[in-house]
């Protein structure tokens, strides 16, 4: 029997990981601030069936209550605490180390904690706690003070921790049955998904918002999108993955970036698939003249060194940056990185860069542009995205199928950013010579272009050149 609706086609071969998108809106998480992969995680827990009920909308509202507390209920909670109760709440936990004390200091945002501690054993079974923070269910415990001088004061301890993670992954049957569905229909399902109503996008702008997750899903990308205020630049970044970490704006070290010697902690390009600068134009660099040159040589080689510190990672890199307009919606300057910091002004730099993404083509993001219909849960796509990363044969079968012309930074650009769209559109690698042009070959040399333009009016040794794909 054929499968009348999407609904169905989509419930028949991926029923267990899809999830409405409309129900984070009617959940009532109210103005707590969770991404989107927490939520879901929430609802999924209560409303396995996919109808939110009244029973199913309790049960949610009252674990949010109990265990997803807002500012509100922070001294309420500490008096609980205080009261010698055990809580369970889900935040994202952070821990930083004080090495004038020797102690590992726990943040607990949604109770305003500092300073609460936790037990070692959590620490070293999740080191991404020191590495920007990870959500999660953390069971506290207060200690009153003591005479101990270990503990002086009163403090909160967190002795359990269990992170947001999905079960088992079987990403050969996800590549598997993309083969039931067309491009179009895979492109409808994967704009809902990353929270996108495809009925706001045409099939171009569908392509090139999709383009936002070739750095999560392919090694060592490094892309920068421009593109006016309003268009969801961050968006996919801090709703969809756990594996992206986001900077926004502000000053940023080299010990946090790179590594820290002080605390011998390994950086953010290490612990995560892509390390996001988000509001570029605001970023500052604390000793910038390090920073930077360690930034560029990782960049080209995805190796970098800090002390007596050598490292390679596997992250990449991307910048979000806003541009502004003419009448017209096109970029008012020629030069598109005229108003950004004088790093991304140097061409050696710009050099670097896989592409631009052209997000002045991207219209804002109203009430319409948001997904409502079934898509895939986001934490196990998040997972998917991460699994894909580290499958191999992708950018073998695009050079396989296509000769890169100009130097080997295009033919570098144009075979990675290409793979990207691959495993996303196409990660049962069934496709036609077609469609692996005019789909996956042809945004990634036309992001690399993009930068290979602007090479050429900054800078008279960029002379202006197309960048040629020829089949094999």
């Amino acid at each position: 029997m054929m499968d009348n609706r999407p609904e169905d086609k989509l419930s028949k071969h991926f029923g267990e990981v899809l999830v409405d998108k409309s129900l984070m809106e009617k959940a009532g998480f109210g103005t707590r601030s969770v991404p989107t992969y927490v939520g879901e995680w929430i609802i999924d827990r209560f409303c396995p069936s996919g109808v939110l009920d009244d029973e199913a909308r309790s049960k949610i509202q009252q674990f949010i209550r109990a265990h997803l507390p807002s500012k509100d209920q922070r001294e309420s909670l500490k008096n609980r605490l205080a009261e010698g109760e055990t809580l369970t709440i889900m935040d994202e936990f952070s821990v930083t180390v004080d090495l004038d004390t020797n102690v590992r200091k726990l943040r607990i945002p949604s109770l305003d904690i500092e300073n609460g501690r936790i037990n070692k054993a959590i620490l070293d079974q999740y080191p991404l706690l020191l590495i920007g923070g990870m959500w999660g269910a953390g069971k506290l415990v207060y200690m009153p003070p003591s005479s101990e001088a270990s503990h002086a004061k009163g403090e909160v301890r967190m002795i359990d921790f269990s992170p947001m993670q999905i079960g088992a992954l079987n990403l050969d049957y996800f590549c598997t049955q993309r083969a039931e569905f067309s491009l179009e229909e895979w492109c409808r399902l994967l704009m809902t998904s990353i929270g996108y109503n495809p009925e706001a996008y045409d099939f171009d702008k569908q392509l090139l918002l999709l383009g936002r997750l070739v750095p999560l899903v392919q090694s060592r990308v490094n892309l920068i999108e421009l593109a006016p205020k309003g268009t969801g630049k961050s968006f996919v970044f801090l709703n969809l993955s756990r594996y992206a970490r986001l900077l926004s704006g502000g000053k940023v070290t080299a010990a946090v970036l790179f590594y820290n010697n002080a605390t011998r902690i390994p950086g953010l390009l290490t612990r995560y698939d892509v390390v996001v600068f988000d509001e570029v134009q605001t970023l500052s660099f604390d000793n910038p003249g390090e920073v930077i040159g360690v930034l560029k040589d990782y960049m080209e080689s995805g190796r970098f060194s800090r002390g007596r510190q050598q490292a390679s990672a596997e992250a990449s890199i991307v910048m979000l940056a806003n541009v502004p307009l003419d009448s017209s919606k096109h970029p008012a300057n020629e030069i598109l990185f005229t108003h950004l910091p004088a790093f991304l002004q140097e061409t050696a730099f710009i050099d670097r860069l896989h592409g631009i993404l052209p997000g002045w083509e991207l219209p804002r993001v109203t009430p319409k542009c948001l997904a409502t219909g079934p898509g895939f849960k986001a934490d196990f796509f998040g997972e998917v995205i991460h699994e894909l990363r580290r499958s191999a044969g992708y950018i073998e079968y695009v050079n396989a199928k296509c000769k890169i012309g100009g130097d080997i930074r295009d033919k570098r650009a144009v075979e990675r950013m290409a793979a990207g769209y691959l495993k996303l559109l196409y990660p049962h690698l069934q496709l036609t010579e077609h469609e692996l042009f005019e789909y996956c070959i042809e945004p990634a040399r036309r992001f690399r272009q993009l930068v290979r333009d602007q090479l050429s009016l900054m800078d008279p040794e960029f002379e202006r050149t197309s960048i040629l794909i020829s089949k094999v």
